[in-house]
């Protein structure tokens, strides 16, 4: 992948940044088109969750990638990786973790948000990021006030720096992508936030036990029996 960030697509208020991606993607827009938005009036989440977050206060950013082949099996791993060293990047005092599959947490607390939606057959990719930079307490909904977290302190001078977030997303992207399964698989097991934690779904509960090679949740369940969790799946409750 030779770059990430241009041509750039910026949007003052958009329903969606993947929904606009998605439409550049499917009119041929080359890989590495990237769309930001101030705000977001129809964010998304997996599994149809609402993703919100105040004007300004967020990097709301997704990205083309394409040509989609067999070197992105990873990618729902990869991603998680290149937004956590970014982070790390912008505030060194953040050490992020991954909740399985898509969150970014620090200190137990969500920090950002992943939606990849894929059109193998059409060969691309749309990388969707949500990572609050500084939101306040008091600006999340009720019922995220417990369990997210923003980067930078509110009123922190860097906090509004959306442009500067963007271009450390877009580098470390460009690193982890195309990266070996094997490094991708290193680096992941090493910020895996589940591990050796009680976790349940629709279908049983158990112990997370890390992830296999094509990146599904491994989960001890009765006994010694290890099940495999794709992420399209489940719905997790710790």
């Amino acid at each position: 992948m030779s770059g990430f960030g241009l041509p750039r697509r910026h949007y003052r208020v958009v329903d969606s940044t993947n929904s606009r991606a998605r439409d550049l993607a499917a009119g041929g827009a080359p890989g590495g088109a990237v769309v930001t938005a101030a705000e977001q009036t129809e964010g998304r989440g997996r599994q149809g969750r609402s993703w919100s977050a105040p004007a300004g206060k967020a990097l709301l950013y997704s990205a083309i990638l394409r040509p989609l082949d067999r070197r992105h099996l990873l990618l729902p791993l990869a991603v998680p990786l290149a937004v956590c060293e970014a982070a790390e990047q912008l505030q060194p005092q953040v050490r992020c973790q991954i909740k399985w599959p898509n969150d970014i947490w620090h200190e137990g607390r969500k920090l950002a948000g992943i939606l990849i939606e894929a059109r193998p057959q059409d060969g691309w990719a749309v990388i969707g990021v949500g990572l609050n930079l500084a939101i306040e307490e008091g600006e999340f909904p009720p019922e995220l006030r417990d369990t997210a977290v923003s980067l930078f302190p509110p009123g922190d001078g860097l906090a509004h720096q959306g442009d500067s977030a963007m271009l450390v997303l877009n580098e470390q992207l460009v690193r982890w992508v195309d990266a070996e399964p094997d490094t991708v698989l290193s680096a992941w097991r090493a910020r895996d936030a589940l591990l050796g934690r009680e976790v349940a779904w629709a279908k049983g509960s158990g112990v997370a036990a890390g992830v296999d090679d094509r990146g599904n949740l491994l989960v001890r369940v009765a006994g010694d029996e290890v099940v495999s969790l794709g992420a399209g799946e489940v719905h997790l409750r710790l």
